[in-house]
């Protein structure tokens, strides 16, 4: 899929954080959702806050979202918020489907550096950096995939997958 360099005037391009000021960001995130949601039963709309209040916590954030299971081997777009985001998936092809495949976090530094098309899917040529982390359901089925892209190289470290990867599995594992 091609698309325009030019940023819509609806996203604003990341704003990188130092080590404690991202930490400090995904706190005040992380609260923000669990006073939001509670016990909220719906995976759904658990999406749809993580996305909004990551979003709004995290300013290198340019592109975050859920691609879910279809079929066995397909990622299908969930909910996000962003530009247009890739609609399908297959396991395996970009950064997206080798984390679904490999059930593994997948940090980017620089996505322009990756074989396009096979490592990396270009839904948008602004996207920089990315980390992607698959999610599991409370039994321990892969639901798909969590993706943040961001319009800076070397925007995500092992903070956010470590973040990430504690809120995602309080939230659905």
């Amino acid at each position: 899929m091609a698309a325009s360099a030019e940023m819509p005037y609806f996203i604003k391009p990341s704003r990188l954080l130092n080590a404690a000021e991202k930490r400090r960001a995904y706190q005040q995130a992380t609260s923000a959702i669990f006073a939001v949601l509670g016990d909220e039963p719906s995976e759904q709309v658990k999406m749809v806050t993580v996305n909004c209040l990551l979003k709004t916590y995290l300013p290198y954030f340019y592109w975050v979202g859920f691609y879910l299971v279809r079929n066995t081997n397909q990622l299908v777009i969930g909910p996000y918020q962003g530009t247009l985001g890739c609609l399908y998936i297959d396991f395996g092809r970009g950064v997206c489907g080798k984390a679904a495949a490999t059930g593994e976090i997948q940090l980017v530094a620089d996505t322009h550096a990756l074989d396009q098309g096979s490592e990396h899917i270009a839904c948008d040529p602004n996207s920089a950096s990315e980390i992607v982390l698959p999610v599991y359901g409370k039994n321990g089925e892969l639901l798909g995939v969590f993706d943040v892209d961001a319009t800076e190289k070397n925007a995500f470290d092992e903070i956010d997958a470590e973040e990430l990867d504690k809120l995602l599995k309080r939230l659905f594992a």
